[in-house]
């Protein structure tokens, strides 16, 4: 590989992407960037970049990973950017550099259509609802024009319909090659794809499930790579932990006893034997959910286990399981269908010592609860070792890049975390200039956080600054809870209000934008990936310090390990996880060098607590005030926004 490096100079003021390129604007941040990936491509090791909105990352790393000529593996943090990535910035870098490079997306299985389980489905004709029926034919005929198959691209078909679990499959369910549909399937043909690709691009969630299939020692889901790289990399730490554990829930149960009845269908005497059994399995599951029904909705599972009702609840339904095993198993030659049923029930017979036995050593064992179901989940409390074993034996290049990975300008918490040694470090600053287009609010007179009257307080507070702004505003809340007792509060105002929950997330942003003046609210999951650029966005106001819940049965038990070891998990654990998670809401605001905004914020321990400078050392450089006529004089410098 030549040594000389080209990136920077791709990206400068007369490179080729600002000749190709419409609207393009270099940056001598991300050239900056680019410049250090492409080092540690030549060399070889881990770059962990902290790169401020507005940097440019994505095409910071684009260019030089095109232009190593290496294999490369991209990860993301949703499926979201997955698609923007590979559908809009890949190509136009690519077409730009003019490099000839094989590019494919992979998704995980459960985002393709599965020709196996939608003929099932066709044939057997019986839904609950009309919806589902209508979603069906949806289904058909896109299947029928698509070369990929992805879902993602079925128009008319919402991201949560119910239809998507009987017209997909799962690693469970899978016939692999045994399915009459393989030479037609369109996961092993994505696979293929991803197989003979020179760049790859996939999202996290299938990122570690690779990971997790190779430390089982069961193959792999990618191909080899020289070079990878993380995008929205502070999600990594957390996703670790999921899927370097174990779970196993009711509903996973249930799936198997019907599609077992499914599958009976198509073998003569089948259903007979099956229609005694398999209805139990998910009777005991009622039950069993019965006899947790008092309990909160997450916590640690071990003092709950040890309750009768709940011993005797669990006991019930591994019987169940175990008759449906053994039928299962007299039919398992009947057809592959009935064989991959009775393969899965012998894996979940194994795996309910998860809900029987004691807490593994290094892991927390916990439980939640939804409606109808129960998942109970083993978490192994720290995820670095894992992590770097599978970087030392995957022996290629790793960038890490986000926007909020450090820490008051330290990268230690991520480190640690991701067990990273002795990796190079960046932290590149945004370019936009926030000493003119931001503007830090803390009002006075703010009850304590665990005020009962906090969350009127930071409602009331707000307003004015809403008049100020014409609305346009995010309100994020650190609990569903707040965030329903504020819709109430501003349910008379008199802007357009957008709250969370009320419908697709995408959908409640596309009608916010169109607003022009609404009031949008949020809680977690509009802390991030969220991107409202120009005038439709110009306050966001955050409700608290975002501290994990303090039940949370796997911090819970990291504060103990922690303190056992003569640590101090305020400082090392909590403090920072709160301040990459502010930093991630704070975001939201600025995002082009055009926007203009406030952001208020409805906590006083920023100034009351020692520990509030780390925050607000996390934060943007914007200037702070506590007056509210700073606000007002802020927004009367911009024209009014008209109705």
């Amino acid at each position: 590989m030549s040594k000389v490096l080209r990136a920077a100079p791709t990206l400068a003021e007369d490179g080729v992407l600002a000749l190709a390129i419409d609207g393009f604007t270099p940056r001598a941040v991300q050239q900056e960037m680019a410049t250090a990936i492409e080092e540690t491509i030549r060399d070889g090791g881990e770059l962990v970049v902290e790169a401020g909105t507005g940097t440019g990352k994505t095409f910071a790393y684009l260019v030089p990973a095109l232009q190593s000529g290496q294999r490369v593996i991209i990860s993301t943090g949703t499926k979201a950017l997955q698609d923007q990535l590979f559908h809009r910035d890949l190509p136009r870098v690519h077409r730009a550099l003019g490099i000839p490079a094989k590019i494919a997306l992979l998704k995980g299985r459960a985002n393709y259509v599965c020709w196996y389980r939608l003929d099932k489905a066709k044939r057997e004709g019986q839904f609950p609802t009309r919806a589902m029926l209508a979603e069906l034919n949806v289904v058909l005929d896109f299947a029928t024009t698509t070369r990929s198959g992805d879902l993602g691209e079925c128009d008319g078909l919402s991201e949560d319909a119910a239809i998507l679990p009987r017209v997909t499959s799962t690693s469970e369910n899978c016939l692999g090659s045994e399915c009459a549909f393989f030479n037609d399937c369109f996961v092993v043909k994505a696979r293929r794809a991803a197989q003979e690709a020179d760049v790859v691009v996939v999202n996290h969630h299938l990122l570690f499930a690779d990971l997790a299939i190779r430390r089982e020692g069961f193959g792999e889901i990618l191909p080899g790579a020289n070079l990878f790289i993380v995008d929205e990399a502070h999600q990594l730490p957390d996703l670790a932990g999921q899927f370097f554990g174990e779970s196993l829930s009711t509903r996973q149960l249930a799936d198997l006893a019907q599609d077992a009845l499914r599958e009976s269908g198509d073998v003569t005497g089948a259903r007979s034997t099956l229609v005694r059994v398999a209805p139990a399995v998910e009777d005991q599951i009622k039950k069993l959910r019965l006899a947790v029904q008092g309990a909160v909705a997450r916590g640690a599972w071990p003092p709950l286990r040890e309750q009768s009702a709940v011993r005797d609840a669990i006991d019930q339904v591994a019987q169940a399981l175990d008759d449906l095993t053994a039928a299962l198993d007299l039919l398992a030659e009947a057809s592959e269908g009935l064989a991959a049923c009775a393969a899965r029930a012998g894996v979940f017979v194994q795996q309910l010592s998860l809900w029987r036995d004691p807490e593994p050593d290094g892991h927390v064992l916990w439980y939640e609860t939804s409606e109808r179901h129960l998942t109970v989940t083993a978490t192994p409390l720290d995820a670095s070792e894992p992590l770097r074993e599978f970087r030392e034996r995957l022996n290629a290049a790793w960038i890490f890049t986000s926007a909020t990975l450090a820490v008051a300008g330290k990268f230690s918490h991520y480190l640690g975390q991701m067990g990273l040694q002795q990796p190079r470090t960046l932290a590149l600053a945004s370019p936009f200039d926030y000493a003119t287009q931001g503007l830090m609010y803390l009002p006075k007179g703010l009850p304590a956080p665990n005020s009962p009257e906090h969350t009127r307080a930071v409602v009331n507070l707000a307003m004015p600054v809403l008049e100020a702004s014409n609305g346009r505003a995010f309100l994020l809340f650190t609990t569903h809870r707040a965030l329903r007792q504020a819709a109430e509060l501003l349910a008379h105002s008199r802007f357009p209000l957008f709250v969370q929950g009320t419908a697709p997330r995408s959908a409640l942003l596309d009608a916010f934008r169109a607003s022009g003046h609404g009031v949008l609210l949020g809680a977690a999951s509009f802390w991030e990936g969220v991107d409202v650029r120009g005038d439709a966005l110009s306050v966001v106001v955050i409700d608290k310090l975002p501290f994990a819940p303090p039940d949370d049965p796997v911090l819970d038990a990291r504060i103990r390990t922690i303190r056992e070891h003569g640590g101090n998990p305020f400082a090392e654990l909590q403090i920072p996880q709160a301040a990459i998670a502010l930093k991630q809401g704070a975001g939201r605001l600025i995002r082009d060098i055009h926007d203009r905004g406030v952001l208020m914020f409805g906590d006083p321990r920023l100034v009351t607590q020692g520990y509030g400078r780390t925050f607000i050392d996390s934060l943007p450089p914007m200037p702070r005030t506590r007056e509210l006529a700073d606000v007002q004089a802020f927004f009367a410098q911009d024209a009014a926004v008209p109705f």
